[in-house]
């Protein structure tokens, strides 16, 4: 249900049509969801009142939900919410990720799709599977979800499976914000760390939670996948 006319209003059937919804009136019995954009708050009420939820624009505290931002490259789809905070910081949000995403990421999406029966045959274990994913989507990686592909198809179909790395990181602070940037990456991707004891918990928390952890040095051989050894270093 959409009340009111105006750009307002306009932006938000878009919105709405490009999301598959039917647009009906007020006096539309079978509506759930309803959005006010004009600001009659006499609406809203009314509205609320027959049970359906309610967003008026501009007004959050009248809403009973928020509509993000979106970033849409079908079938990927980003949305980027304030919980109604600042509907201009998610659209600047919105602005900049539009300028970092690629127009053909649909197409990556689409590709990995196709390429699911033929990746869990050739890579029958899934911790193989997701790192050979992994190391196709990584920065400056075959597949890099960042840059434009002509045919990530191929690609995939020229993928292996990543030979096993171990990397020695020195952890120097117990602040997550200076961690330098290429030190937060690895900690996103590995696979598993090993730890020196002291390091901090508010460091271990910026690993992927499915990363085993290993308290002492590694083996002298690197296991599948990326392996850290973590080293407290303090000033």
């Amino acid at each position: 249900m959409l009340i009111g006319e105006g750009p307002a209003a306009d932006a938000k059937a878009r919105l709405l049509e490009r999301a598959g919804a039917r647009i009906v009136g007020e006096d539309e019995a079978q509506a759930a969801l309803a959005i006010v954009a004009n600001g009659d708050e006499a609406a809203a009420a009314r509205l609320k009142a027959r049970g359906l939820l309610v967003n008026v624009v501009d007004r959050s505290d009248l809403c009973d939900f928020t509509l993000p931002a979106i970033v849409d490259r079908d079938p990927v789809l980003v949305a980027i919410g304030t919980g109604g905070a600042s509907a201009g910081l998610a659209a600047a949000l919105r602005q900049r990720l539009e300028a970092l995403l690629p127009t053909g990421l649909g197409k990556l999406a689409d590709a990995l799709f196709a390429a699911r029966a033929e990746l869990r045959g050739r890579y029958a274990d899934v911790d193989a599977r997701r790192r050979a994913i992994g190391a196709l989507l990584a920065p400056g990686g075959p597949l890099d979800p960042l840059v434009e592909h002509d045919d990530p198809t191929a690609a995939l179909q020229r993928s292996d499976a990543p030979a096993g790395r171990l990397e020695r990181v020195e952890i120097a602070s117990a602040d997550p914000e200076a961690l330098t940037l290429r030190t937060a990456r690895l900690l996103g991707l590995a696979d598993r760390l090993f730890v020196d004891g002291k390091v901090p918990r508010s460091i271990l928390d910026r690993a992927r939670a499915d990363a085993e952890r290993i308290v002492g040095a590694p083996q002298e051989e690197p296991q599948p996948g990326l392996s850290l050894h973590l080293v407290w270093t303090p000033a």
